[in-house]
């Protein structure tokens, strides 16, 4: 999923410290001084990158989050139903990755998200499943269950295309025009997820940012989001599930007030202060 103005969107806001560990050093050696250190040439996705390519726990975290999917869809299979049940997915870093564009990026020298290269990425089919994407999804197709995605981007004329190719060539289900929507223009899913509300029954909502979940969680503030999220505890892992993506998304544009911040020294230093908590 993307930013508010283009592709997917993302979030984990308890990573943000991991951005910031390969990012700078936060004090000087002895440790009395606690003041962040000047920013420096060093890449602020190192460690988020490596933790999302190198960890069996970031695969954990995937696999746990199908498995509630799976109890959840267990549960109202069971229990019955009057209308058809369904599942409705964010596409990028839920049940596609993104893992081998952030190498790329890392590989070229860059330091912000870049338009042009998460296009051509994109464009020449760089996705690949998440941990247990596929498996989870042919099961809810093995029971009778639809899954619609709904995701933002922006390829231009083409976005319908790519994400379509994208989906087909990781082997996901239910990759056709009638079970998968890309908004261009807007990273609001409300409208799209309540036309599928409206004929189904669904049973989850699976999501790599919470506003995949809610257009309330669209808000600037770090508190402010952190709120939203204990108002709405007991929805995690019964309607909404939540995986991982310690990179990019709508944490990054409550730090900064848009999601794709460009590379500076004020970026960097204040990257440092949120995760040093000084501001």
């Amino acid at each position: 999923m993307h930013s508010p103005t283009r592709r997917r969107s993302r979030v984990l806001p308890a990573v943000t410290a991991v951005v910031a560990a390969g990012l700078l050093t936060a004090c000087t050696p002895g440790g009395g001084d606690t003041t962040p250190a000047a920013p420096s040439d060093e890449n602020l996705y190192t460690a988020a990158v490596a933790w999302r390519v190198t960890a069996a726990e970031r695969d954990a975290l995937y696999r746990q989050g199908f498995n509630v999917a799976r109890d959840l869809l267990d549960d109202a299979l069971a229990a019955g139903h009057e209308r058809p049940l369904a599942i409705v997915s964010d596409i990028d870093d839920t049940v596609l990755s993104s893992d081998s564009y952030w190498r790329l990026l890392l590989e070229e020298g860059g330091h912000a998200f870049d338009d042009a290269l998460w296009d051509r990425w994109v464009a020449e089919n760089g996705p690949t499943a998440t941990p247990g994407a596929v498996e989870f999804l042919e099961y809810a197709e093995s029971r009778g269950v639809e899954v619609f995605y709904v995701s933002q981007r922006d390829q231009g004329e083409r976005t319908d295309e790519f994400g379509l190719a994208n989906l087909r060539q990781a082997g996901l289900p239910f990759a056709d025009a009638e079970h998968v929507t890309i908004q261009r223009d807007s990273s609001d899913k409300e409208e799209a997820q309540s036309a599928v509300a409206e004929q189904y029954e669904v049973v989850a909502y699976l999501g790599d940012n919470l506003n995949d979940f809610s257009r309330a969680y669209y808000v600037d503030g770090v508190e402010e989001r952190r709120s939203l999220v204990g108002e709405d505890a007991e929805a995690f892992g019964r309607r909404f599930v939540l995986f991982p993506n310690p990179t990019d998304g709508h944490w990054v544009r409550a730090i900064f007030g848009e999601s794709e911040p460009a590379d500076s020294p004020e970026y960097r230093e204040r990257f440092l202060r949120s995760a040093t908590g000084e501001e």
